[in-house]
């Protein structure tokens, strides 16, 4: 018992002493960077029209797909989220830090304890040292022990080691949550898409079928003498031209099909996934626009590009400490006999208590350490300055977008109205028989193509409201 006190007498006074040196750690403490002074990302006003709204200093809905107003959609995001094999790689990354981060800290915060069981036998003829000869003994030696070993953390360099670690945990977790918004915005986008070609497609076929219909009317009329063939011939050249539009529509259609299958974790072969139409999306009445000193806050990437400058100071701290003394103390407590019954007897017992402080006193690698440290913390931050300034252009190009989305949107809605308008009078007029049929089928004909374009311009006020989601972080604040 008095061995054991003996032992944790000098432990406990190691310990007080590390304690007082290590009062502060080495090193730079991290600082987050300061918010940009810019407070608007684009130099005029944004106009939007009466359709949608920007929300100055809203907080973004985490399941924000659900604005867009699509029960199917919210399903095949919920599947995805759950089978997405890149999310469940990126989560595996996740716990991977952790471990390793777990992992750090038992080694270096607590003493390392082991146990130890051993025996040899050996053959000794002790008059060989004194030249004479004599019997051969053999006998065998038992030893059983336990050890413990510390090295303190004098100048902190440890902390900054496990406060390296993290930070590359957080920046594993904010890489988990920039690949969850991205996945989000890409199913979104392709649905839209996939609906935008549906429509196109629909359209386009209303098209050929007045086109061929005309064709057919045309060729009755030079059978009757009333047209050339040059005539049918022009119409041809515009059936084909419209015929050979649809399959590139079609592939494409296709593609966002197999994608969508993909992105929540199916095969493309392994049955069919949802249609979707423009007319089951709502397009969002509020955008919730937060400030720029609010998003490098709450989006994803920059979170991520802090994690890794936060990581970069706390290695340039690592590298720093390892320029100061270290410390290591271990204790061993056993006992050692001839035989295994003596093990536990009062006379069996060993110990030894070992401190050990080592100080580099000539290795240049070690300042080289320090200065590489240096400039890769200067790298990321300079890569976390970039990677504010391109979310801030992100920002900025999403509202532009919508703001000429807006306007064209605008202009083929009065287009289509005009368009719809002229067609129900030359109805009217063919009803009364001032129009020819074939004066009908081209007022159809100009309708659909409006159509076509009128399609295109409501999916893009729709992938652009969704990107919009993405540069605001998809996530409250």
């Amino acid at each position: 018992m008095s061995i054991v006190k003996t032992i944790t007498g000098h432990i406990f006074t190691a310990s007080i002493i590390a304690g007082l040196l290590a009062a502060c750690s080495i090193g730079p403490d991290f600082k987050r960077p300061q918010s940009p002074k810019v407070e608007n990302y684009t130099p005029t006003p944004i106009n939007l029209g009466g359709s949608q709204r920007i929300s100055e200093d809203g907080l973004v809905n985490q399941q924000w797909w659900h604005e867009l107003g699509s029960a199917k959609l919210n399903a095949l995001i919920d599947e995805a989220l759950q089978a997405n094999p890149t999310l469940i790689g990126y989560q595996a990354t996740l716990r991977q830090a952790d471990e390793l981060y777990a992992a750090q800290a038992g080694s270096s915060l607590y003493p390392q304890l082991g146990a130890n069981v051993g025996g040899q036998r050996l053959r000794s003829n002790p008059g060989i040292l004194s030249g004479q000869s004599g019997d051969t003994q053999e006998f065998s030696i038992y030893n059983t022990s336990v050890g413990v070993q510390y090295t303190f953390d004098l100048v902190g360099g440890n902390r900054r080691a496990l406060e390296s670690l993290a930070a590359k945990v957080d920046y594993q977790r904010f890489q988990l949550e920039g690949a969850r918004l991205t996945l989000t915005t890409h199913i979104v986008t392709t649905a839209v898409t996939q609906a935008k070609l549906a429509g196109q497609i629909q359209a386009t076929e209303a098209i050929l079928q007045s086109q061929e219909e005309q064709m057919e009317l045309t060729r009755e009329r030079v059978r009757l003498g009333q047209a050339d063939r040059d005539d049918v011939l022009a119409l041809q050249v515009q059936v084909e031209q419209t015929r050979a539009s649809i399959p590139p529509l079609r592939n494409q259609l296709q593609q966002n099909e197999h994608l969508l299958a993909v992105l929540t974790g199916r095969a493309p072969g392994n049955g069919e996934g949802p249609s979707f139409s423009l007319h089951e999306f709502t397009l969002p009445a509020d955008l919730p626009l937060t400030v720029p000193s609010v998003l490098v806050r709450t989006r994803p990437d920059i979170l991520a590009a802090e994690a890794l400058l936060h990581a970069a100071n706390a290695e340039y701290g690592v590298a720093i400490a390892q320029l100061y003394p270290q410390l290591t103390l271990s204790a061993n407590l056993g006992s050692q006999a001839l035989t295994t019954s003596a093990l536990f007897g009062s006379n069996s017992a060993i110990w030894s208590l070992v401190g050990q402080l080592t100080q580099p006193l000539f290795n240049p690698g070690l300042p080289a350490q320090k200065r590489a440290a240096l400039a890769a913390f200067d790298a990321a931050a300079a890569s976390y300055q970039n990677v504010v300034l391109e979310s801030l252009r992100n920002v900025a190009d999403v509202l532009r977008a919508l703001d000429n989305d807006t306007q064209r949107l605008t202009s083929l809605s009065a287009v289509d109205v005009a368009t719809q308008e002229s067609l129900e009078s030359i109805r009217r007029q063919y009803a009364l028989g001032a129009v020819s049929y074939v004066g009908l089928l081209i007022a159809q004909q100009q309708a659909q193509q409006v159509r076509v374009a009128l399609v295109e311009a409501q999916a893009q006020r729709l992938i652009d409201s969704a990107a919009f989601y993405q540069a605001m972080g998809g996530n409250e604040g």
